[in-house]
């Protein structure tokens, strides 16, 4: 059977109705398990210049489509761009760390650092999109992470403490900063997008990272406004955030409107449990634990994603795949076999 992309079965998902066909969906799949599965080695063409990158994401589309997927996901992050960056993601010594570093930051340089690097990304993606896909994605990084980005955690908490002025400014420039660029890029690429999307990991295994009620002060009046904004363009919003955000998901639910939530680890919580908790109000995403993709052998996968569809089954829009994603020690042959039964059950 040739299998032919339908984006509007992930769509729907998005939208809490239960697809026409279960559809799969990953936050991420790295290049290096798609270069494992495919033979060919395409990652480095993203570097490259136009007609590299064009080669790129027609690998890249081609992957998923071959993998029975009804959408790719794209992202670039916007921590990436940000000046003096790398407190989170590489635990380097934050940038900002007093008001007047603060004062001094350059930030309404980013949104345009933002789309010099990553306008041709996106172009090229637009110019091979098959024919029935769409992506999800868009700007990579929520609030959250982008105050940590410049900021640290660990000094992010001390200036709770110590300059609770400082701490609220953090997280409205950084909104507003998030903000323009996602007004410019749905502009500009909302066509090819059916679901948008930021990652804003909040949570840890027992509980969030900041508090209930410095979440609700200080993160949810930003993705509201990011999410308002998704909603004006007629699109649905995906938030993924790992970890044991629970105390909070009523607030991300009613108040900031999110459609969908992504990432669930079974030391938290089952994915039946987010399914059977949430799924009269919001689609989820997820499944499988990603460290039951690496450790199961494959009839214990079988049965435990067997377990899960029939679980999830009747209870809103579900996208099934991993609960994080397919970073590059997830052994390829686990993810080809995950893939494959999850086709076997919608028939093919």
């Amino acid at each position: 059977m040739i299998f032919t992309p339908d984006y509007h079965h992930l769509l729907q998902a998005a939208c809490n109705m239960e697809a026409q066909r279960l559809p799969l969906y990953e936050h991420l799949i790295c290049t290096e398990v798609m270069e494992e599965i495919t033979g060919c080695h395409f990652a480095s063409l993203l570097q490259g210049n136009n007609t590299d990158k064009r080669e790129f994401f027609t690998q890249y589309c081609r992957f998923y489509c071959d993998m029975g997927y009804d959408t790719v996901s794209f992202e670039q992050c916007i921590g990436g761009v940000m000046p003096g960056g790398g407190a989170l993601g590489s635990h380097a010594d934050p940038i900002i760390k007093t008001r007047e570093d603060f004062d001094r930051y350059p930030w309404e340089e980013i949104p345009d650092f933002f789309f010099q690097r990553f306008d041709a990304d996106f172009e090229a993606l637009r110019e091979v999109m098959p024919d029935g896909m769409k992506a999800v994605g868009g700007p990579g990084n929520g609030i959250f992470e982008c105050v940590q980005e410049v900021v640290g955690y660990m000094n992010l908490c001390y200036i709770a403490m110590d300059d609770p002025e400082l701490y609220a400014a953090l997280f409205r420039k950084v909104g507003d900063i998030n903000f323009t660029i996602w007004r410019r890029f749905l502009e500009k690429y909302g066509d090819i997008y059916c679901v948008m999307r930021f990652g804003d990991d909040m949570g840890h295994k027992t509980n969030t990272l900041l508090s209930k009620e410095d979440i609700e002060a200080h993160l949810v009046p930003q993705y509201k406004r990011i999410v308002n904004l998704v909603h004006a363009y007629q699109k649905p919003f995906l938030l993924h955030s790992c970890g044991c955000i629970f105390n909070v998901m009523d607030t991300l639910i009613n108040t900031v409107g999110i459609d969908a939530k992504h990432s669930n680890e079974d030391q938290i919580a089952p994915f039946s449990y987010w399914v059977t908790t949430y799924g009269d109000r919001i689609g989820n995403f997820g499944g499988i634990d990603t460290d039951a993709v690496c450790r199961l052998d494959k009839s214990a996968m079988t049965e435990y994603i067997r377990d899960v569809i029939r679980q999830c089954s009747g209870h809103g829009g579900f996208a099934f795949g991993s609960g994080n994603s397919i970073p590059d020690y997830v052994p390829a042959d686990q993810f080809l076999h995950m893939v494959e039964t999850v086709r076997r059950e919608r028939g093919e």
